[in-house]
């Protein structure tokens, strides 16, 4: 949910999901507090799908010392290496997270910049296959 979703019948608008609705369902999760202190000006969100399924550490890797804050502060970090580098408003890079306390997993994820629900620019950050 990279902006609001529009669903059109004969140039009427029958349908729109928003991203405050997104965040509100729990598809997206706001991360702007931890994104502003890693300098990102924009407003950030994660998708669920890469905050349960990397972002929130297992058990085992909990207790190896991983935390949600860690871990998405290694995200937001290595975002803005990669976007200082580029001025598309697609990115793709690699970030490793350990898995089962002990093994690491390079994951790759996407990040896009987009109009928000006023047309402002805002952060999406979410797993290759999501959009």
């Amino acid at each position: 949910m990279s902006e609001a979703t529009q669903v059109f019948k004969e140039n009427e608008m029958i349908y729109c999901y928003t991203r405050k609705q997104a965040i509100e369902d729990g598809c997206l999760v706001e991360v702007g507090s931890i994104a502003k202190e890693a300098g990102i000006k924009f407003p950030v969100a994660i998708t669920s799908a890469l905050w349960n399924g990397y972002i929130k550490p297992d058990q085992e890797s909990e207790s190896a010392g991983q935390s949600i804050d860690g871990r998405l502060w290694d995200l937001l970090w290595l975002f803005t290496r990669h976007a200082r580098r580029s001025s598309d408003s697609l990115l793709k890079f690699k970030v490793v997270f350990l898995i089962k306390g002990k093994e690491p997993r390079h994951v790759l994820v996407k990040a896009v910049c987009g109009p928000g629900d006023n047309m402002e620019p805002v952060i999406t950050i979410m797993l290759p296959n999501e959009d």
